[in-house]
């Protein structure tokens, strides 16, 4: 009998044990996990606020804040308090009668347009706003396949909106209690903010009428101080179904902020920060009786870039002066093939330091045209229709024929590969006659315009007047020694960063080497072979090689460094939100090293330094040379000039890659410019960057350093 008895006790114990657990679970539930809940206390309400965390800074290499936030004022709907009046209707009109005169938007996601007669704009919903929609209409047993006007009867019925009420009025009250009511159905969509983003003057006045249950939540939005790296710097909005998968588990609200491009998004886990909850008592007046935090909200960290923004902005000015220049008067007078660069379209520039312990750091990286992120929202259709398509990131997605930027690609191939000697001569007859039988002469294009020709050069010489004689010579050479294939130019290439990804934060195209597994992916297999003439024009950089002007640049730098291709990158420090602890630091970091031996890279560099130096024939000598009109550049540097043909038509494509100084290498730089009718042309540009690098009085202290003639 006492086993019994005992028994029944603690079953009776568990029991309510069981109760009381399911009813803290419900309490938990109710105050705690719910984004915002209210509960009744002594006729007090009381509620819990999700407190969004204010969002990290983007600040450059020398700690100048790019973007950061500003205070931003929201307002809120607390429906309790709301429909506990007789007027709920009436106060929800006039609210929106206000908003609409002050040019104030509101959230309303009801699938039905604003305007009779009444059209359902369900597919132009988000997939959860969809979601959230089918609930409603669950929860209410009505019909999915209702029509837009008959739901528009029902909800008014529902409501009790006045029959006499026009259908514009009556839309707008509809659509703030639809969104009221959806948070009944489904607890994980956030708090219903009814207006984001609202001036201080405008929520005097939405305040001043003193309509119950509406509440103001200060938060911040992002502000922009700079019109420049717009590409880069990116954007934030609100989350999409398809990111809350992912930022969800990682305990973000529904109604985050996320970073959408560029930075924002390459960095959201280190600028989001932690949100928190409030809680919050107000009276049956609507009147807030105190505060407090359950969770206190945890500021994102910092993120300090590699940009140099003086830097940025030089380089951007620089690439926009010359192509709105062209446009205007043209860069040459068309005597030539390459086009007189009136047609130019868009451009980019990338600057990276090669320097001891910052190697592949991204100090500038400019596309042009361009936008500005503050007016972004407001632009975005305008932008959408410009001429050049000034959203599109030309120097991280543009692909492009590098044209004779290549060449020192070939030259080392010739050197290490073939065991050419860097001194041999070969003799530039103008029309290269080997495939003459398949129909194929290419030219020098020397030749090509004015029918004379380079005489005998050798490596050093033939990077500095770019004589694809004697890179179509090399070509054939390897060609046919190595099988009919371009290995050891392909395997050059590939070590100096061209067809691969760089490595750094941003989105990026990779592109492609012109060898055999290129043309067959990009052609059907009955035209795939690769022959000599893909050969030839392949290691003039033409062919099917296409790459970024970020890739041009990483080969300019691994040049600069003898062959050690480091990882580029954006990404200098992460620091706590007061600043006063390190997060993270970057380190450089190696992804290739090429062997090149003393006799190529002397023999390139040399070559490049002539690009610049031989006042007759260095290709760039019209504009960083002895005979451009500001003389001859105080630096020592060492460029490679290129002119890449394309089936768009008009004028040639120019490219332009080069480090300085040439003997103790800081930046290396790659120039493009779409139908920019020259690559020599580019040293215009090339030049305001260095200006803005290197300061007078410091190249002055290089030359020096460098005991290197000019």
């Amino acid at each position: 009998m006492e086993y019994k008895t005992t028994l029944r006790i603690t079953t009776l114990l568990a029991a309510v044990a069981l109760v009381i657990s399911i009813f803290i679970g419900r309490l938990y539930a109710v105050q705690i996990s719910q984004p915002e809940t209210i509960v009744s206390s002594s006729d007090n309400y009381i509620f819990l606020t999700h407190v969004p965390a204010s969002r990290g800074n983007l600040l450059d290499r020398n700690g100048t804040v790019l973007v950061s936030n500003r205070s931003s004022y929201n307002i809120t709907i607390n429906d309790y308090i709301v429909y506990s009046t007789e007027s709920t209707n009436n106060n929800l009109r006039t609210l929106l009668q206000y908003c609409e005169a002050l040019g104030i938007e509101w959230v309303d996601h009801l699938p039905i347009s604003m305007e009779s007669p009444y059209t359902s704009i369900y597919s132009e919903l988000g997939t959860n706003w969809q979601s959230y929609f089918k609930t409603f209409m669950t929860e209410r047993d009505w019909d999915l396949d209702i029509t837009a006007t008959s739901m528009m009867k029902l909800l008014r019925d529902t409501y009790r909106i006045p029959e006499d009420w026009s259908d514009e009025d009556a839309r707008k009250v509809v659509g703030v209690r639809y969104e009221i009511e959806l948070r009944h159905y489904e607890y994980s969509i956030p708090t219903y903010v009814l207006c984001y983003d609202v001036s201080p003057e405008a929520l005097a006045i939405i305040i001043e009428l003193g309509v119950p249950g509406l509440n103001v939540e200060t938060t911040t939005v992002r502000e922009y101080h700079t019109d420049y790296a717009a590409h880069i710097l990116g954007s934030v909005g609100k989350m999409t179904a398809e990111e809350y998968e992912k930022y969800g588990e990682l305990g973000y609200s529904m109604d985050a902020n996320v970073g959408k491009s560029g930075f924002e998004l390459a960095f959201e886990e280190e600028l989001h920060g932690t949100d928190g909850t409030k809680r919050t008592v107000i009276s049956p007046e609507g009147d807030i009786l105190s505060e407090s935090y359950l969770e206190e909200p945890v500021a994102g960290n910092h993120v300090e870039l590699t940009l140099d923004m003086d830097l940025q902005i030089a380089t951007e000015k620089a690439i926009a002066d010359h192509i709105e220049g062209s446009r205007a008067g043209g860069v040459i007078a068309a005597a030539d093939n390459y086009g007189t660069g009136l047609d130019a379209e868009g451009g980019a520039a990338v600057v990276i330091s090669v320097k001891d312990g910052s190697e592949g750091e991204v100090l500038a990286c400019a596309s042009y045209p361009t936008y500005k992120l503050s007016t972004y929202s407001e632009d975005f259709e305008m932008l959408l229709e410009a001429e050049y398509a000034p959203m599109y990131n030309r120097a991280l997605h543009g692909l492009y024929s590098p044209g004779s930027t290549f060449k020192p690609i070939t030259g080392i191939a010739a050197v290490d590969y073939l065991g050419m000697s860097a001194r041999q001569g070969i003799e530039d007859e103008g029309q290269y006659m080997y495939y003459e039988d398949e129909g194929f002469v290419p030219m020098c294009m020397i030749y090509k315009n004015w029918r004379v020709t380079h005489g005998t050069v050798d490596l050093r010489k033939a990077i500095t007047v770019s004589c694809n004689y004697y890179f179509y010579e090399v070509a054939n050479q390897i060609y046919y020694r190595f099988g009919h294939t371009i290995d050891p130019i392909d395997e050059v290439a590939k070590a100096m960063g061209l067809g691969e990804l760089t490595g750094v934060e941003l989105d990026e195209a990779k592109g492609y080497r012109a060898n055999a597994e290129t043309k067959a992916m990009l052609y059907d297999d009955a035209q795939s072979g690769f022959y000599g003439a893909d050969a030839l024009m392949a290691a003039i950089g033409q062919s099917e090689n296409k790459f970024t002007v970020l890739q041009l640049a990483t080969y300019a730098g691994t040049l600069a460094n003898e062959g050690t291709r480091y990882r580029s990158t954006f990404l200098q420090r992460v620091v706590s939100a007061d600043y006063t602890t390190l997060v993270k630091e970057n380190e450089p970091e190696i992804v290739s090293v090429l062997e090149i031996s003393t006799e190529a890279m002397e023999a390139i560099r040399e070559g490049m330094i002539n690009c610049v130096k031989d006042s007759v024939d260095g290709t760039a000598r019209s504009t960083l040379g002895a005979q451009s009109e500001e003389g001859l550049y105080p630096i020592t540097i060492a460029c490679k000039t290129g002119t890449a043909e394309h089936d768009a038509g008009g004028s040639s494509h120019a490219s332009f890659i080069c480090f300085a100084p040439a003997y103790d290498p800081e930046i290396a730089i790659a120039i493009y410019v779409e139908k920019g009718g020259g690559g020599s042309h580019l040293g215009t540009i090339c030049r305001d960057i260095l200006d803005a690098y290197f300061e007078e009085d410091y190249a002055q202290e290089v030359l020096l350093i460098e005991g290197v003639p000019n």
